[in-house]
Parts: C-alpha cells; structure tokens; sequence
C-alpha cells in the first residue's frame, strides 16, 4: 500500500513538473522563434527600403539626363545576386530592371501587378510553384520629376527563402534540444523526487508501525475492561439505575474501541503485508445468506427490505473469514446509508470464467462523484454527522477494498446522490 501510495506521488510530481518544463520550453522557443524572426526581416526590410530609395534616385536622375542611359549601367540582362528591382512607368511599360531567379519571377510579377500598398511598404510573399518553396520581400517607391509629380515605380526585393529556411531549421533544432531538455528534466525530477519521499517514507513507516503496535498493545487492556463491564452488568448487587446506566454506557463505549482497535490492526497488517489468508473451499452463497441473517434485525429496525438473490451454489477457494468480514462490512454500510423504508439487496454478477461475481446495492443516499475517489481512504466518511451517530469509524470500506486486493479481485463503486449505490465485487483468478 505504502509502496504504491508514494510511487504514484513521484509518478504524479514526474508528470506535472515535465508538463511545466514542456509548455515552459514551448513558449521560450516560440519566443525565441518570433525574435530572430523579428530581427532578420527588420534588417532585410531596412536594406529593402534604402536600396529602392537608392534605385529611385538613379532613377530620376536618369529621367533628368536620358543620355546616360545608353551606357546600360542600370540594365542587367540577368544576375545571380538575390536582390532584384524593376521599373515600371504610368502605363506598366518597363523601362529598367535587374531580374530574379526565372522560377520566382512570375510570382514577383504577379506581386507587382496587384500591388496595393505605399511608398516603402514591406511586403513578405510566399510562393509553391513547380513544387518550390520560395519566400520573398519586395517593398516600392516612386519617382517623381522634378515639379514632384509621379513619375515611375520602382520594386524592390530581394528572394529570402535560404533565410527563411535556415531560419527553420535552426528551430525545429532548438525544439529537439528542447525536447531532450524535457527528457532529461523528467528523469532528474523522477531522481530528486525519490529522494524527496525518502523523509515522508520514514515518517510513514513510523506513524503505520505505531498503529500496529498499539493496536496490538490495547487489545488486551480493551478485553479487560469489556469482560469487567460484563461482570458488573451481571452483578445483582448493583441496584443503583445510575450505576447501572454507567456500566451499560462503559461497556458500549469499550465495544466499539475493541471494534475500532480490531479494525486497525486489520489495517496495520495489510500495510505489513502481514495479513496472511487461509484459503478454504466454501459456498459463497451460503456465507451471503448467513451474513445477512446476521444484518436483519438491523434493517428490521429502519424497516428496510434486505433480499439476497443468491440461487444455486457457488463454491470458491477463499479465505471464509475474510470473505464473511467483506459482505458483512458491505452490508452494514448499505443498512446504514439507506432510509427508513428503503432497500437493500445482494446479488450475483455474470463474471469472467474462473471469476466469481457479486454486488450490494442499496437505495439510500447515494454518494458524489468527487465522493466516491475517496470512499476507500481511511477514516474518510461521506456523511460525517451520520457516521458518528450511527457509530462508523471510516476503515470499513478500507478493509474491505484490502481484502478484496488480498484475493487478487477488484472492487468497484456506482452510484448517484438521492438514488443510492452499488458495489461491484470480482474475485481473482484464483478462485474456483
């Protein structure tokens, strides 16, 4: 029990901080991402914009002195650098030009024909012709004459797709050394938080090995006290209604502490694994119906109807005891948490083969949702006020979900607030 309490707690500590750690990486390398981003495209649009301020320059003074152009200083029939401008005039002739790669032209073109935006405005392109990823940044800028009217246009751009890709792969890098981050955060965390449970396992152990030992230890005192009160509720010589009355509630209260300090040592050697079975063939169905008899008087009180459809006989190799302390456990809940009136009823379930199947159910209160993930914890009640009233001390379903374990079966729970509950029993494969 101990073993599995405090390897889910470091399995449960492993999981959420490598979550943290996932999402705390995943953000910085988005972060990360955008900035270099940031930073590259900024620079390249500053280069965009003073090479078009620079080429509409040249421009105009062209314009200005149109003998110039013969010397084709600014007309380049091809070139293998990324950077690229065309000029365009009023009626989209072009008049000069320093062209791209041939696979992105059109793309560049079509770009220019539905241009929109302004004077040095930077616009980024992508484009998947012919199965080729290509990234441009073009920006534009007018010429004007000398009386300041518009003239020309000028684009600029320059192909950027070796930027953006390298951009990428520097990414999906830092993700995988992020990744390897995540892993060996996780194994270190895994590391520290067993050592972390080291303290909270000793102290654990000393807290359960006190119970046991003082579960054991009181025994006797307990037995004592209970069979002295015995005398004296027998005793003729006691003729006082006070004295009576005080005995009567002294050997009541010493009953259940002999019944709370029985049902802790019961838990103390199940922590121990010292809870040891004694395997005997018996018939289950009998064991039901003897155990019941044993809870009629009880439900007779509160008038409630305690039926046990258990036709046919079932045998199982089992420990008997514990199997009469399991159903006796589950039906004593079910009378207690089930109103005046109501029903409480023990059945058989179709099973796995070499399984034996059976449920409780009851008509009573019902348990919540977020109830019934807790019902098994130790000296958990649903319902305090009822439970100390009715005499509960919160270790009956514990014990019975620790014999229910010690016979390699499970236990499960169903139930809905208002319209009572039913608990599943499969017993393991061990039995017959």
């Amino acid at each position: 029990m101990a073993k599995s309490l405090f390897g889910t707690g470091r399995r449960q500590l492993t999981i959420i901080y490598s979550i943290v750690m996932f999402f705390f990486l995943a953000g910085l390398i988005f972060g990360m991402h955008k900035i270099l981003e940031w930073s590259i495209t900024s620079e390249q649009a500053r280069e965009l914009v003073d090479t078009a301020g620079n080429v509409a320059e040249a421009q105009a003074y062209f314009n200005q002195h149109p003998g110039i152009v013969s010397d084709d200083s600014l007309v380049y029939k091809s070139t293998n650098d990324r950077l690229f401008f065309y000029v365009f005039d009023d009626q989209g002739r072009l008049l000069n030009f320093a062209r791209a790669s041939f696979h992105i032209e059109p793309f560049i073109l079509d770009v220019i024909q539905n241009w929109s935006g302004g004077d040095d405005v930077i616009v980024v392109g992508k484009s998947g012709e012919n199965g080729v990823k290509s990234r441009i940044m073009m920006t534009a800028q007018s010429v004007k004459t000398a009386s300041g009217e518009h003239a020309q246009m000028v684009y600029v751009g320059k192909d950027v797709t070796a930027m953006y890709n390298g951009l990428e792969k520097a990414t999906y890098a830092i993700a995988l050394l992020g990744m390897l981050a995540v892993i060996a955060a996780a194994g270190i965390c895994h590391i520290l938080a067993g050592r972390a449970m080291v303290p909270l396992k000793e102290a654990y152990e000393k807290q359960r090995q006190f119970a046991a030992d003082a579960s054991h230890e009181l025994r006797t005192p307990l037995a004592i006290v209970m069979a002295s009160s015995e005398i004296l509720q027998n005793d003729k010589s006691v003729t006082s209604p006070f004295l009576k009355q005080v005995i009567d509630d002294v050997h009541d209260e010493v009953k259940k502490m002999a019944k709370l300090v029985g049902d802790l040592l019961v838990v103390a050697r199940g922590d121990n694994k010292a809870l040891k079975l004694k395997p005997s063939k018996f018939e289950l169905s009998s064991v039901i119906e003897q155990t019941a008899r044993l809870m009629q008087p009880l439900a007779e009180q509160k008038h409630i109807k305690l039926a046990v459809d258990a036709k046919g006989k079932v045998e199982i190799q089992a420990d008997e005891q514990r199997i009469r302390q399991l159903v006796l456990i589950l039906i004593d809940n079910a009378v207690k948490y089930t109103q005046d009136g109501g029903e409480v009823r023990v059945t058989y379930r179709k099973a796995e083969k070499g399984h034996v199947s059976f449920a409780v159910s009851d008509t009573g209160i019902g348990i919540s949702p977020e109830d019934q993930e807790r019902v098994f914890d130790r000296f958990y009640r649903v319902d305090k006020a009822r439970a100390r009233e009715m005499g509960g001390n919160g270790l009956g379903l514990a014990i019975a979900q620790e014999i229910v374990r010690l016979h390699k079966g499970r236990i499960s729970i169903a139930s809905e607030l208002g319209k009572g509950t039913t608990f599943l029993i499969e017993l393991g494969k061990k039995m017959k």
